[in-house]
């Protein structure tokens, strides 16, 4: 069965800084329904919004910072002074396509391609975002909101702006496609609306397929960061009287950095100031609910709670990631600052940004001197650029910029040493390279060798360590577990490793696994749940079930998918109502989730591992309904089949997938899986080649096709295969034990033992392996 985990799709989100919009309420709006336990207080059942222009009857400066920033801004009723582009009947040409923006009894429309490919006129309901590009919502039947593909680029003309651009310029997204304007994929309410909008509930019907979307503001109000203020009032109109919230004026949360008085440097000679106290976790983790790379599951959550409570974080892995963590897709700052010495240190958000006006507390490398000496490191002496250029700021080197949709220069918060030598082999960009495009890395090593030494070289970095999953196969398991048992290294770093490490989990590695799960972070915890997966149901049952009553919800949910498949009846009696509770939670994550093809996806996989086929089967057909391309789909609906012994239906299932998907690797390779089952070997030959050709980096293909090649007679030609996947993809088990067995049945004694000696390297301590050599040398 092919898992997918929510997040699964992240590859295909809107990209973008806004997006967010519906029928907004009254004041005040429905209460905040209460989060399950997190570990964080929560709200008093009667908390409710008042809204912003309630707060900035007291709290005018900061109501009047925030005025006319991004959060503020983030999207507006459609009108003469909040429409930035240019509707004067200008023209856009995207494919063949010609979209025209006009106006129309006062109202901005625009005449573009709708759903079925027909020119249609649409009337703009809200703006979305104001720098560096806007975008426009309009309004689709269902309690749709859809987000237009062509922007306006709001820089200045002698930026290159002032003009209407494509999202996706270099590919033609038309009607037909998941990701064209009207799709699935770029829908406010279900891609967008829970970070841009003030007390969100997506208000989804499955049934209806359509949304209740409502909100208390359209925009990112003082209440999205500091929770429903009613109680707040109450305390301040009463005269500032005892509250019983855990702060006492009526708030939950205390967002408090300090960040000015909070650092100093411990002597004039210290390199680094020090914070002298931690600060409350919820300073970050309101901006991480919204400035992270995540899936919802569970709507809301108490402000400043851990992320892990209401969402699930995308891991900094590929493809979302470089190999050594640095951003690739948008992120959208949190995961990259987590990994940060930053971060380690203490270090907030509002530290180093302003939080009402969104700007960095000062300009240059003034923002970085505040806690870097400048004598030591705002000098030539350690930059080695000529002051007052581009190379002489911190950022240019430690925190370099990538453009996301097209103009939208973001800066990684990984805020790392640049590590030119490591460029080659892990194919990561460097900062030097990005001004000196015209030179190799190998010359930026060098310049740093002569500035610095070489010691520099041998710094700790995780980026060779988390690459071996893709280059080492089972020999990196170790090397991953290590990574992810040490606890000095940062905690996203070391899931990271745990995770990559899954697909390669054995049971010797059990006990670090077992210490994983005890860790303090959530992020680790829930990354080791998914290292027991492959394990039998005692195994897992034994390690996994104090972990549906921990105290992150997210830590519960994984626990309870990774024992999904095992009965009630199985848990010891005081522990089956804790399974019950987190398998309810896991559900109502999923069905939350319920807009997303995804997610029927995921709830599919739960209920086929509950056993109910039938509900499966009806769950991966609603994903295909919504998204007639998710390969995902096609693979388990034909899976459930297979296991009602209804191989025929599933096989047409898969061909429905290719008549859609002609090139997708994954449908031929299950349908040719379906057809060894069915006797056809000739044609179940020709779909596994063709999986393999279409996927060359999937090492499980090439090992089947291999073996069918064998299986067939053609013992040359799936050696040729073995060979090169070998090479591709080195210690590799089954392609190792394929090899060693087809060479031993040839009689080729010495080229099965170089593949048992490289199976020794992977398996060190296995027994067998060591007797497989011992007896091929002795043979040789």
């Amino acid at each position: 069965m092919v898992l997918f985990l929510i997040a699964g799709l992240a590859a295909v989100l809107i990209a973008g800084i806004a997006y967010f919009v519906l029928v907004p309420q009254a004041q005040p709006p429905m209460s905040a329904p209460s989060a399950a336990k997190s570990g964080t207080p929560q709200a008093p059942a009667h908390a409710t919004f008042v809204g912003g222009n309630t707060c900035a009857k007291c709290h005018q400066n900061e109501f009047k910072a925030w005025s006319g920033s991004h959060h503020q801004l983030a999207m507006q009723e459609a009108n003469s002074s909040t429409v930035s582009g240019d509707f004067s009947n200008a023209k856009f040409r995207y494919h063949g396509i010609e979209s025209t923006f006009f106006k129309r009894d006062g109202k901005f429309m625009i005449r573009t391609d709708g759903p079925e490919g027909k020119l249609t006129d649409y009337e703009v309901k809200y703006t979305f975002g104001v720098w560096p590009l806007q975008q426009y919502l309009i309004a689709f039947p269902g309690g749709r909101y859809q987000s237009l593909s062509i922007s306006w680029d709001t820089r200045p003309k002698s930026e290159g702006g002032q003009r209407w651009f494509h999202l996706y310029p270099h590919e033609k997204i038309d009607y037909n496609d998941p990701l064209h304007w009207t799709g699935p994929y770029q829908n406010w309410n279900m891609q967008c609306a829970e970070c841009h909008t003030t007390n969100l509930h997506k208000g989804y019907d499955a049934t209806s397929n359509s949304y209740k979307t409502t909100f208390s503001e359209i925009n990112v109000s003082c209440e999205a960061c500091h929770g429903p203020g009613s109680l707040h009032v109450e305390w301040a109109n009463a005269g500032k009287a005892a509250s019983s919230t855990q702060y006492g004026n009526g708030l939950t949360v205390s967002l408090q950095s300090r960040w000015q008085e909070a650092w100093k440097f411990p002597d004039a000679n210290a390199k680094y100031a020090k914070r002298d106290k931690t600060a409350d976790p919820a300073v970050l983790n309101i901006c991480a609910a919204c400035h992270a790379r995540r899936s919802t599951i569970a709507e809301g959550g108490q402000a400043g709670a851990p992320l892990e409570d209401t969402h699930r974080l995308a891991m900094i892995t590929p493809p979302l990631y470089y190999p050594d963590g640095q951003q690739r897709e948008e992120d959208y700052i949190w995961g990259s600052f987590l990994q940060s010495k930053m971060f380690q240190n203490g270090v907030t958000c509002i530290d180093c940004h302003d939080p009402h006006t969104e700007k960095v507390r000062a300009e240059g490398n003034a923002l970085c001197v505040r806690c870097h000496n400048a004598v030591v490191f705002d000098s030539e002496k350690h930059h080695f650029h000529r002051t007052g250029t581009k190379g002489a700021l911190c950022v240019e080197c430690h925190m370099p910029a990538k453009n996301y949709m097209l103009i939208d220069a973001r800066r990684d918060h990984s805020i790392r040493i640049p590590r030119p030598d490591l460029s080659p082999a892990l194919g990561t960009p460097n900062a030097c390279a990005s001004c000196h495009a015209d030179r190799k890395t190998e010359w930026a090593a060098a310049a740093m060798d002569k500035w610095y030494g070489a010691d520099w070289r041998n710094r700790p970095q995780y980026g060779t360590t988390l690459n071996t999953a893709a280059t080492q196969g089972a020999k990196s398991l170790a090397t991953l577990i290590g990574l992810a048992d040490n606890a000095a290294n940062p905690a996203i770093v070391r899931a990271a490793a745990a995770t990559l490490a899954q697909t390669q989990m054995r049971p010797e590695f059990l006990p670090a696994v077992e210490r994983l799960l005890q860790d303090s972070n959530p992020e680790v915890r829930i990354a080791a749940l998914g290292l027991l997966e492959q394990f039998d149901a005692a195994v897992r049952m034994r390690a996994c079930v104090a972990s549906l009553s921990d105290p992150i919800r997210g830590v519960r949910i994984e626990a309870a998918r990774v024992l999904a498949d095992v009965p009630d009846s199985q848990f010891p009696t005081d522990q089956r109502t804790a399974h019950e509770n987190a398998t309810k939670e896991y559900l109502d994550s999923l069905e939350l989730n319920s807009d997303w093809p995804v997610g029927n996806v995921n709830l599919g996989n739960l209920y086929q591992r509950q056993g109910h086929i039938e509900k499966a089967i009806t769950a991966y057909e609603r994903a295909l309904s919504l998204d007639p391309h998710l390969i995902g789909a096609y693979i388990n609906l034909a899976d459930a089949y297979r296991q009602q012994k209804r191989d025929d239906a599933g096989e047409q299932v898969l061909r429905r997938g290719l008549s859609l998907l002609p090139r997708a690797a994954d449908l031929h390779y299950a349908l040719g899986l379906l057809l060894v089952r069915k006797g056809d070997k000739t044609a179940a030959l020709r779909e596994l080649a063709e999986a393999a050709k279409l996927a060359p980096d999937s090492a499980r293909y090439a090992y089947v096709y291999a073996i069918g090649l064998n299986s067939a007679g053609k013992r040359n030609e799936a050696l040729t295969v073995l060979k090169a996947t070998d090479t591709r993809h080195p210690y590799d088990l089954d392609v190792m034990s394929a090899l060693i067995s087809i060479n031993r049945e040839a009689g080729n004694s010495k080229e099965a033992l170089i593949y048992a000696r490289k199976a020794a390297e992977a398996l060190p301590d296995d027994p067998k392996v060591r007797r497989l050599v011992t007896e091929l040398e002795n043979k040789n």
